[in-house]
């Protein structure tokens, strides 16, 4: 493992973006959304569960966008700014850190987030690890 992580650090990669990122929903929840609905529940293009993202300087945020969505961070700002300029919609909430999403995925049985894979526990379901 040492060996990966001094691998990574000279080859410029962080370690973070070398972490799982695990999309997560409250234990409770019995429907489990496919990969096109938690792309569209992040997007506003559906509705059902309620997504919640990582804050801007979470380093998953970035990992999740670019692996889920398909979109960098401003390209993120830019979509949403369309949406709220028209009336389309509101992005997601932002959670500031780990373990403040896995208490709010936890307490509300609608709520899909996603966390580093290393901070689940048994609080949150795991329904996709990236």
């Amino acid at each position: 493992m040492r060996r990966l992580l001094c691998a990574a650090a000279l080859m410029g990669v962080s370690v973070s973006a070398m972490a799982d990122i695990a999309v997560i929903i409250n234990p409770g929840q019995s429907q489990v959304p496919a990969d096109d609905q938690i792309e569209r529940l992040f997007l506003g293009k559906q509705k059902g569960l309620t997504p919640f993202n990582l804050a801007e300087s979470q380093p998953a945020r970035d990992e999740f966008n670019s692996k889920v969505l398909g979109k960098n961070s401003s390209q993120l700002k830019a979509y949403w700014s369309k949406l709220i300029f028209t009336g389309g919609g509101t992005p997601p909430a932002d959670m500031a850190d780990a373990a403040a999403m896995k208490a709010k995925v936890a307490a509300d049985v609608n709520a899909i987030g996603y966390i580093p894979a290393d901070a689940v526990d048994a609080s949150v379901k795991v329904i996709k690890t990236l």
